[in-house]
């Protein structure tokens, strides 16, 4: 894969467009038909989904993990943690030159780094269990952490190592896939940074990688945007002189809009599953995840 063009968005942030990539990608999501969901990385499945039906319009997601992922990213060596960098650059960079296993395809992405979170992401919703797991939807979204191996306990020696990069600050940051799909992110990369940044009582540092819109979509959207402008500004014209302040407000949310629109969250892409849901079914068994609509 060549470099793809990059927008920079500061030292935190940069935007890829990467061309010349059609998917679907190493690393992909595959949907088939009753809310059957799979991720993908090669040929090897790595994640089972089933939608729960409920009360709720989408109750939430029953989640079944198996053995294989393999992270897109070398590890950090000790001595580049402690050198002063840019991380999100450097993750960016790895990503593209990645030969298998990553999700970057024909688009745009974000990476941009993240130090907080709501209490809840990382202390609440983080699937500890492996393999299996249960996302809830019905409390307003979910939005926690989808480990895509099991968790090495906190005594492993390179937990331990990592636990002291925490403590001094100079931990590389979890490369964290937000995905709609699962209204929560996984661990592209850093299981065990994440287990070392919590066993010291820290979140996590961050750099998450988000999916946003093609060209084409935010350009489209701002048309719509821009025709409503213009109806709101027609009828403020006729509007005696003391709509003023009306106006100014009208013309600072345009703005607000406007600039927002190439960077706002899309949804992830997915795939249709091979075989649909019998081959779903057949993978389920062979994995022993068992749906439970009870």
């Amino acid at each position: 894969m060549g470099t793809a063009h990059r927008e920079l968005l500061g030292a935190g942030g940069v935007v890829l467009d990467v061309r010349d990539r059609p998917g679907p990608p190493p690393l992909r999501f595959e949907c088939a038909p009753g809310g059957r969901l799979l991720l993908r990385q090669g040929e090897r499945p790595v994640l089972l989904g089933r939608e729960e039906e409920g009360g709720c319009s989408r109750e939430g997601l029953f989640v079944h993990r198996l053995a294989g992922y393999r992270s897109p990213l070398p590890p950090p060596r000790s001595a580049r943690q402690r050198r002063p960098g840019n991380w999100v650059h450097q993750y960016a960079r790895w990503l593209e030159e990645a030969p298998q296993g990553g999700p970057l395809h024909e688009g745009r992405w974000h990476l941009g780094e993240r130090h907080r979170f709501p209490m809840y992401v990382w202390w609440g919703d983080f699937l500890r269990d492996w393999p299996g797991g249960h996302l809830d939807w019905c409390r307003g979204g979910w939005e926690g952490v989808v480990p895509l191996r099991p968790l090495s306990p906190e005594d492993d020696p390179r937990v331990k190592a990592y636990r002291k990069h925490a403590r001094e600050g100079t931990l590389a940051p979890v490369l964290l896939w937000w995905v709609t799909l699962l209204d929560g992110w996984v661990i592209l990369d850093g299981h065990d940074r994440a287990v070392a940044s919590l066993a010291e009582g820290r979140t996590p540092p961050c750099v998450v990688l988000t999916r946003l819109p093609d060209e084409e979509d935010w350009r489209r959207t701002a048309d719509e945007v821009t025709q409503g402008h213009e109806r709101s500004r027609e009828q403020l014209a006729a509007r005696p002189a003391d709509a003023e302040r009306e106006r100014d407000t009208l013309v600072r949310a345009y703005g607000d809009v406007m600039s927002s629109l190439p960077y706002e969250e899309a949804p992830t892409p997915s795939w249709p599953l091979p075989g649909g849901a019998p081959a779903w079914d057949a993978l389920a068994r062979a994995a022993m995840f068992q749906f439970r609509s009870d």
